[in-house]
């Protein structure tokens, strides 16, 4: 009889076939540790046997808000082994009352906490009366009445009679693929967040289309930068190198949020990992620094890497057809500049850095040349937690820029119209998946299942459309749609990326059209940029003058889009922004404009600037130069 495909099975596999292979690696003092395959099961073992003696049953739910390490990795797989679903939680939600409706509404027993989050579970509990047992990683100088230290769990577990013991592996074992193993919730943008319910065969399955599409050898090591409770962390870091036999190492916590962000260039260059996921903001800010760290050299440097970079891109064509036809001809150069610059570059990122995979947004076009040029590719993929999440994604085996990739072996996908008929390829729809990986649906939400899974088809509410190589393009979501005063629809998402990426004067654009007879946008700016700008045009922010200087600077940029404009033509004009309003506060996770996968966030957006939008309609506010966003500028010095 086949044993079942579950989690604790995949580790009990991989630590046989790998067991001296490094599982972890942490740096906890100086210098990054190894656990090894073999040392990380006998741990999640104890774990898991001591949480089965604290009476954590097949089926009970356990929350993990914890910060990457090895302990994430144990207490997850303890909780499993014990045939309990995790529930896990983003440290990035302050919110008590969000943090208050998960743990309620999946039912907690058991709370799994850092010390850095324990707090946060303190504040809450006792509105909490399902919740029993808090369960903390780290030893704290004081333990409350319901607190329990983890290493006394481990302790307990190690030293079970053999019949305890004996009745752990039987629970184990027990475990089958359709049981659930996680509880994952929504950012909950525009209603109650919604528990995403993937079964322990949605995530085997899901690893091994991974690992079809993308190459991960047993000797690769991955720094985990994302949050370990994304989705695509989730799989595609932990579990997938798991299957692999390959080594998942976590970013040093720091103090604060902002020291453990510091640590990362440095954690790159110590574990020079052979493979990183990324999503789009992270990827923008390892460009920015790149570029920094060429300005900082000086001119001449500067002018060769801009050539260098040229030559590259069009060597590389889109992926596909790199160094065919003419641009085979500059394949001697574009050797030379990656002898002579890249290669430093790439020592920044320890050396051995293989490619990125790309992954949570759609990432711009630009920034996937730039990093191709560089010698350090960064692959777009498409997927959803509902989905476990990987759906599809480019490799070094089968690429093409500007797209998400093929489809995994094993997944279906058609692109539908409005009433669900698959479209021919080239049609553009919405993407519709079914396959093992598909979740098993939403917690204690029926309605919203029925709604999204139709006669065993994920329906995914992101567009796209596939070509005629097979490659999957995502448009953007449904739900995002810019929809004119006709009817007609327009996704925003390319506007605002070549505005924001083409700009250095636009940091971050939100378009807006609700049934309107224009497009209007919420723009903002880059702060210091724009007052560089002035300086250098002897202008001041606090002066009329400079205040409608700097808002014809901004228009301008919107303007090269427009007829007539440098790059008119490339998007049509009834969606370009006819105004718009210049804010003095970007979208960011803390005012929870932006979600923990750093998207903005549509609708909340739209509610907390609804007066500026409905402005931007008026007489007055029709155009960018106007007294609100006079008011805003002057307030930048």
């Amino acid at each position: 009889m086949t044993e079942p495909r579950t989690l604790p099975r995949l580790l009990e596999t991989s630590a046989d076939r790998f067991p001296n292979n490094p599982l972890m690696w942490e740096k906890r003092t100086d210098t990054y540790e190894p656990t090894t395959y073999a040392q990380m099961r006998e741990r999640i073992h104890a774990f898991g046997a001591g949480l089965m003696s604290l009476g954590l049953n097949k089926g009970d739910r356990a929350a993990l808000i914890s910060e990457g390490r090895n302990d994430w990795v144990m207490s997850e797989m303890g909780i499993l082994y014990c045939g309990a679903i995790n529930v896990p939680i983003s440290i990035k939600l302050d919110e008590p009352s969000d943090l208050k409706f998960r743990l309620s509404h999946s039912g907690c027993r058991f709370v799994i906490v850092s010390q850095g989050q324990v707090e946060k579970i303190r504040k809450i509990k006792n509105d909490l009366p399902e919740l029993e047992k808090v369960i903390v990683l780290d030893e704290l100088r004081s333990f409350e009445s319901d607190e329990i230290w983890a290493g006394d769990i481990l302790r307990a577990g190690s030293a079970l009679a053999p019949a305890a013991r004996e009745a752990f592996d039987d629970r184990w074992k027990s475990v089958q693929e359709s049981d659930y193993a996680n509880i994952c919730y929504t950012s909950g943008t525009t209603a109650d967040p919604k528990g995403i319910i993937l079964t322990h065969r949605n995530y085997t399955a899901n690893c091994e289309q991974s690992l079809d599409l993308v190459r991960c050898e047993e000797d690769w090591v991955c720094l985990i930068i994302l949050p370990w409770d994304h989705a695509f962390a989730h799989t595609c870091a932990v579990y997938t190198l798991m299957m692999r036999g390959a080594s998942m190492a976590s970013i040093q916590t720091g103090q604060t949020g902002l020291e453990t962000l510091r640590n990362i260039p440095i954690n790159i260059k110590e574990t020079r990992p052979h493979i990183l996921l990324s999503v789009p903001a992270l990827a923008k800010n390892f460009r920015k620094n790149i570029e920094k760290g060429v300005r900082e050299k000086g001119p001449k440097v500067q002018g060769l890497f801009r050539k260098a970079l040229k030559t590259a891109i069009e060597y590389n064509g889109e992926g596909w057809n790199r160094g065919r036809g003419v641009q085979a001809l500059k394949k001697p150069l574009f050797l030379l500049y990656d002898k002579v610059l890249f290669r430093k570059i790439r020592e920044n990122f320890g050396g051995r850095l293989k490619f990125f995979v790309g992954g949570g947004a759609l990432l711009d076009i630009d920034l996937q040349r730039f990093f191709y040029a560089i010698g350090i590719p960064m692959f777009q993929g498409y997927g959803l937690t509902e989905a476990a999440p990987v759906v599809s994604a480019n490799s070094g085996a089968a690429h093409k820029l500007g797209s998400s990739g093929r489809i995994a072996t094993g997944i279906e996908l058609r692109i539908c119209d409005s009433s669900g008929t698959p479209l021919p390829v080239g049609g553009r729809g919405e993407i519709v998946i079914r396959g093992e990986n598909v979740m098993a649906g939403y917690w204690k939400n029926d309605k919203a299942t029925r709604e999204t899974i139709k006669n065993g088809w994920l329906y995914t509410g992101d567009l796209g459309y596939l070509d005629e190589d097979g490659f999957l393009y995502v448009l953007g979501r449904t739900k995002s749609l810019l929809i004119a005063n006709d009817g007609e629809k327009y996704s925003p998402e390319s506007i605002e990326e070549a505005l924001t990426e083409g700009s250095p004067y636009v940091e971050q654009f939100m378009l807006y059209n609700n049934q309107s007879p224009c497009t209007v946008g919420l723009l903002v700016p880059n702060k210091e940029a724009i007052l560089s700008w002035l300086k250098k045009s002897g202008l001041s922010a606090r002066t009329p003058e400079g205040q409608a200087a700097a808002l014809k600077l901004l228009d301008g940029e919107i303007a090269k889009y427009r007829e007539g404009g440098s790059l008119s033509g490339l998007f049509p004009a009834r969606w370009l922004p006819a105004t718009a309003a210049v804010l003095g506060e970007g979208f960011t996770e803390q005012n929870h404009l932006m979600n923990s996968t750093m998207k903005i966030v549509r609708g909340k957006i739209e509610e907390f600037y609804r007066a500026r939008l409905d402005y931007l309609f008026t007489p007055e506010g029709k155009t960018i130069d106007n007294p609100q966003n006079r008011t805003i500028i002057a307030r930048f010095e």
